[in-house]
């Protein structure tokens, strides 16, 4: 049987014997990671794979394991993205005291938003960071205008609505 190989200086040598291969090995010109194409073979290979040479190298063949792929870690939600969106909802629900909400809100959904867009590894939360940050902000603007009309309103008004 004839084999060709490919050498270290990249070239392909054959047709030659599997003796002159034998003395090659000898002389170190191939070793087991020596590219090989046998006669009738589908593919090319390592020339430590195959039976009649793998006794002519000590230690065992080479193993070639195929790459592995693994899917990305799942990208984590941003905490104060959450948080934004929270405090953005209290901010609405809690009539009267929603300033704190609101400020909390709009604090952490700028938070969460600087960290998203300059985290080394992808987070998600964006969208809520961002629902967080509308309705925090909206809340205080409500508070704003209901604090603003209660200053137009006479005294009075408000002294007759606490008899109640």
């Amino acid at each position: 049987m004839n084999y060709r190989i490919i050498g270290t200086d990249g070239k392909t040598y054959g047709p030659i014997s599997a003796e002159k291969i034998r003395e090659w090995v000898a002389q170190g010109r191939v070793d087991k990671r020596t590219a090989v194409f046998a006669e009738g073979a589908a593919d090319w290979t390592f020339i430590g794979l195959l039976p009649e040479f793998a006794a002519d190298f000590p230690g065992t063949p080479p193993v070639i394991t195929p790459p592995k792929f693994s899917a990305p870690p799942p990208a984590k939600t941003n905490n104060f993205a959450t948080a934004g969106l929270i405090f953005g909802a209290l901010s609405w629900v809690v009539c009267c005291c929603g300033y704190p909400f609101a400020l909390l809100g709009v604090i952490f959904s700028l938070v969460a938003l600087t960290q998203i867009g300059s985290a080394a590894a992808p987070q998600e939360g964006r969208w809520q960071a961002i629902a967080g940050l509308i309705l925090s902000l909206s809340g205080l603007l409500f508070e704003l205008v209901l604090g603003l009309f209660r200053l137009s309103m006479p005294t009075h008004v408000f002294t007759h609505l606490n008899r109640f």
